[in-house]
């Protein structure tokens, strides 16, 4: 038995939903969600050991050799988070301007908000075959030759990571098949992707060492041992909305666990993701009785201050149903009874993504409990609404 089985099978809640025949699993609507959330800390070490191997690294050196003088991540929906969390640490650790542009934006509007090249436009996609995921390299490579193309995806089988075999200005990364979720919600592919993005720091000192990344899967399972049966009683509790607040890279990894909490209950929680100082201009305004609070906490102590402070005054105007904090050493005065704190030990002298990482998984076991409680299911969680692949949409002229 491995130690991710071990740490799942120590949770109340956990174990009795691995405990039912995957026939019932799958007739509930949670079999491949469950699957796919526990799988991380196994698949992140796989990316890790694949991200090694020489030829992988010969591949990422290519794609950023010339050094580009701008670097664009690109995705829809939770790819595009997936940029938001990355940019701030690839701009840091390589000190090449770096953003993230949400692709229907690079469609619309490719002119006014892509920066001069020569650049490197990274595709980051599960299945690489939703329309936009195409259709913005397509459109680069006609109408902006010197920009170079790095394509990170989960299916070997989809568009981007098949149709440019043969263009020496794409370079082609798949990770293993098991990220490819299955469920309509994205969640080992989406932490996936954003690890390997940090391949781009290949020979800095902010290159996630093997180390660091198995340390965050230990910290991870412990998420699975100790603090899953209290994310599914919080799961439970009467609340109707939710604010997700990160700071820095954080905020990708506020947006997506928002998107999380949306998508897995059909919109039955509205949701909004702000960041911690950004919430005083309006946002705050909005919280209720009946909202819950999330805060993803930055393991930067001068970050950090700013959080605090945040927190502290929503205690002071009663602010809000109860609080979820992830981070680690959380000081005991910004919780109340009744609020729920995952502690984050041994995360804080790797940088901010192993940060990231384990809160996103924090709020996708809130997200799929929740889903749980209302009666639905977390495989399919819209009713048709959503498809697991966005449909296909006509692609209009080059945007503005």
């Amino acid at each position: 038995m491995s130690i991710l089985d071990k740490k799942a099978k120590d949770s109340l809640v956990l174990g009795e939903l691995r405990a039912r025949p995957l026939a019932t699993q799958q007739a509930e609507g949670y079999a491949d969600t469950l699957r796919e959330i526990l799988q991380q800390p196994a698949t992140w070490q796989g990316t890790a050991a694949l991200w090694r191997e020489p030829s992988v690294r010969e591949r990422l050196a290519r794609a950023m050799a010339p050094r580009p003088a701008h670097i664009v991540l690109t995705g829809s929906g939770s790819s595009m988070y997936i940029g938001e969390c990355l940019a701030p640490t690839l701009r840091a650790g390589l000190g090449i301007a770096t953003q993230a542009i949400a692709a229907g934006t690079l469609l619309t509007h490719s002119r006014s908000v892509l920066p001069p090249g020569p650049g490197l436009l990274v595709s980051l996609a599960r299945s690489g075959d939703s329309p936009e995921s195409c259709g913005v390299v397509d459109r680069l490579l006609a109408d902006e030759p010197d920009w170079r193309h790095l394509v990170i995806t989960c299916n070997a089988n989809g568009k981007l990571a098949t149709r440019y075999n043969h263009d020496p200005r794409v370079t082609v990364l798949v990770l293993d098949e098991r990220t490819n979720d299955r469920s309509l919600v994205m969640t080992s592919s989406f932490t996936n992707l954003l690890l390997a993005g940090t391949g781009l720091l290949l020979g800095t000192d902010d290159e996630l060492a093997e180390t660091a990344v198995a340390r965050l899967a230990e910290v991870v399972g412990a998420i699975f041992d100790t603090h899953a049966d209290a994310l599914a009683q919080l799961a439970s509790r009467d609340f109707d909305a939710a604010v997700y607040l990160g700071s820095g890279g954080a905020i990708g990894a506020a947006h997506e666990v928002a998107l999380k909490m949306v998508e897995m209950t059909g919109g039955k929680v509205i949701t909004m993701a702000e960041t911690f100082l950004g919430l005083r201009h309006g946002p705050m305004s909005s919280i209720r009785s009946s909202t819950l609070i999330v805060g993803l906490l930055s393991p930067d102590p001068a970050v950090r201050g700013y959080e605090l402070d945040l927190l502290r005054e929503l205690s002071r105007k009663q602010l809000g149903m109860a609080k979820l904090l992830v981070g680690e050493g959380i000081p005991a005065d910004v919780l109340a009874p009744g609020d729920v704190a995952v502690d984050l030990h041994g995360l804080g002298h790797d940088g901010d993504v192993p940060s990231l990482l384990a809160g996103v998984v924090a709020g996708q076991l809130l997200a799929m409990f929740r889903c749980l409680h209302l009666g639905d299911r977390p495989d399919t969680p819209s009713q048709g609404v959503l498809t697991r692949v966005v449909q296909d949409f006509t692609l209009h002229g080059a945007g503005a």
